[in-house]
């Protein structure tokens, strides 16, 4: 039977006591994490949130509490009190910060039983992620996951401290919007008051901050949840948490300064790691030029190499026709990598297939020759400029990519990863931060025949560039600007219109009418024509932040429920369906597929 915990109220944590504690009288309080029988001595490794410590039954000390030690299991919770000992000499356990000292128990209280759990309860140990998702109560018990969220919570402390420090005020924004399908699709939420009616869940805060800046309230933040029902992978979830920022009467320096400045704090006081110099910055077009992608990884080399102007005569007539129609022909130079096998250039092909490339070409130089299927179409002036440009050397692998520049940019982008992946050229305990600036205000949509915004509709183009919104407006570049972590985007921002002329403007381009303006974004437009200040921000993602400090492959690693990749809760089994009454409460009705009958 469980008891209370009574008069065995916890005096230390688990990981708390040291040789310095030795014959104190101590309680503590916890799981058991395992069991050991040595010839009547009963020695159990008690767990809670802090660590292990070795608490021992013996019967000379205490027949009673030792027999009742006989029935205790793994995942039990126990209350105990004893005197601290020191280990008998060779039982010192050094990888443990209370491995020199024991418990022997006094007193023992069983507060709860506990069916064997459907996984053991420890690090090191292979576990199906669907089996970890329905138990994730027991997951959360393991050292190793528990860390994750430690660390969490001491960032989101430094983040508060160091706002906190800059003026800023913690103000919340509602949970219960009005649906702007711009990105991702919202979640609605029926309202049962209004019916016919919907609520959104906020993809971001990103217009109530806005309109807290026109409400005076220059330097705004919050660490908040956000929606999106989009399909999932391994950094994304239904539902996330942003560090969310406003400020007003800046420019995107400002912004960007004091993004930097927090990221410094948040390191420093969490890892113990301190970055002297500036973030590096990096125009848009740069980083796709060098790397192909916009949130390059800047640890290690692989950088790409443009053949495009060469190869428009080339006898090779896969690059000479893509090249001539306007096409991207790159190259990556790896380093030693002509002892890749067939299968490892083969599996490659199939990865960059992965990204819309059609194939992959390759070239291996030895001592004796160029080897590759793709050769013997260069003659031997074209060979020595693939040569020059590439910096290609005995032993180097020339990989190629020839298709439309956003195919061969993310291709070759994602193959450059993967490729430092597999040669072990990143070091895990690294970190490496820049800012990418300059993205273009829009990108024209080919199947929907208009401009789309890049980043959204109330980024403000850089003021060298607005002549350019009546002529080329593909061409203007905007005010934003994005953070990346070892090539991964942890936050994105830009300063704001905050002129209603401009902001008509730019829905003009991105063929949004007045009305449907109005519709959506009215409360906006309208308060732009009330002294609207100057004002920018940013948002951080929180859980790709902890996650790539913690080590961790994925970001359900540090949320503390996550859904699968199919949006669904394995734990609670949501989403569910409910009954038929509070769909009539609500004026809905289901028009699911009938199920087919065999």
């Amino acid at each position: 039977m469980a008891e209370s915990l009574g008069s065995l109220k916890r005096t230390h944590n688990c990981a708390q006591l040291r040789v310095e504690d030795i014959e104190k009288e101590v309680i503590l309080t916890g799981w058991v994490q395992r069991r050991r029988d040595h010839g009547g001595v009963i020695f159990i490794d008690l767990r809670d949130r802090e660590g292990i410590t070795q608490v021992v039954f013996n019967p000379e000390e205490n027949s009673e509490v030792h027999e009742k030690a006989h029935g205790i299991r793994s995942e039990y919770v126990l209350a105990v009190k004893g005197q601290v000992v020191n280990r008998l000499e060779g039982t010192v356990n050094p990888n443990l910060p209370t491995g020199a000292i024991e418990i022997l128990v006094s007193e023992l209280k069983i507060l709860n039983e506990a069916k064997t759990p459907p996984f053991m309860i420890e690090d090191g140990i292979d576990i199906a992620e669907n089996l970890r998702l329905k138990y994730r109560y027991l997951d959360l018990r393991r050292p190793s996951v528990a860390k994750g969220f430690v660390m969490r919570h001491r960032v989101s402390t430094a983040v508060r401290a160091f706002l906190n420090g800059q003026g800023f005020l913690d103000l919340e924004t509602p949970m219960l919007t009005k649906s702007t399908p711009e990105g991702a699709r919202d979640y609605l939420v029926p309202s049962r008051v209004n019916p016919g009616a919907f609520y959104a869940l906020p993809q971001s805060p990103q217009l109530f901050k806005q309109m807290l800046m026109v409400s005076g309230f220059d330097r705004y933040y919050q660490i908040v949840k956000c929606f999106r029902d989009e399909d999932l992978r391994s950094d994304r979830q239904p539902e996330f948490t942003q560090i969310d920022m406003e400020l007003s009467f800046v420019d995107r320096e400002d912004v960007m300064s004091l993004t930097e400045a927090m990221m410094k704090h948040i390191f420093r006081e969490v890892l113990d790691v301190d970055f002297k110099e500036s973030f590096p910055v990096m125009t848009y077009e740069e980083a796709e030029r060098r790397f192909g992608l916009d949130k390059p990884d800047i640890r290690f080399g692989l950088e790409h190499i443009d053949l495009s102007g060469m190869m428009k005569g080339c006898g090779f007539k896969v690059f000479a026709d893509v090249a001539s129609k306007g096409g991207l022909v790159k190259a990556i130079n790896v380093k030693g990598g002509a002892t890749f096998s067939r299968k490892d250039l083969d599996d490659l092909t199939s990865y960059v297939g992965n990204y819309g490339a059609k194939g992959m070409a390759w070239i291996k130089v030895t001592e004796s020759e160029w080897q590759s299927p793709i050769v013997k179409f260069f003659n031997d002036d074209e060979i020595g400029q693939i040569a020059e440009k590439t910096g290609a050397e005995v032993g180097d692998l020339l990989l190629f990519g020839a298709d439309k520049p956003a195919v061969v940019n993310e291709s070759l982008g994602m193959l450059r990863n993967e490729l430092a992946r597999r040669l072990g050229l990143v070091d895990k305990g690294t970190y490496s931060f820049l800012w990418v600036t300059d993205f273009p205000l829009l990108e024209f949509d080919g199947q929907a025949k208009r401009h789309v915004a890049i980043h959204h509709p109330f980024t403000a183009p850089l003021d060298e560039d607005m002549h350019l919104l009546d002529s080329e407006p593909g061409k203007a570049r905007s005010k934003a600007y994005d953070l990346v972590l070892n090539g991964s985007e942890i936050g994105g921002g830009s300063i704001r219109i905050h002129q209603q002329e401009l902001q008509q403007k730019i829905f003009e381009l991105l063929h949004i009418s007045e009305e449907e303006a109005s519709s959506k974004f009215g409360f906006l437009l309208d308060a732009l024509q009330y002294g609207a200040p100057p004002h920018g921000g940013l948002a951080l993602g929180l859980d790709r932040i902890v996650m790539i400090m913690s080590g961790a492959d994925s970001i359900r690693d540090v949320i503390t429920f996550p859904k699968t990749q199919k949006a669904s809760c394995l734990m609670t089994e949501a989403p569910s369906t409910v009954e038929p009454e509070q769909l009539t409460e609500l004026n809905l009705a289901l028009n699911l597929p009938k199920k087919e009958t065999t």
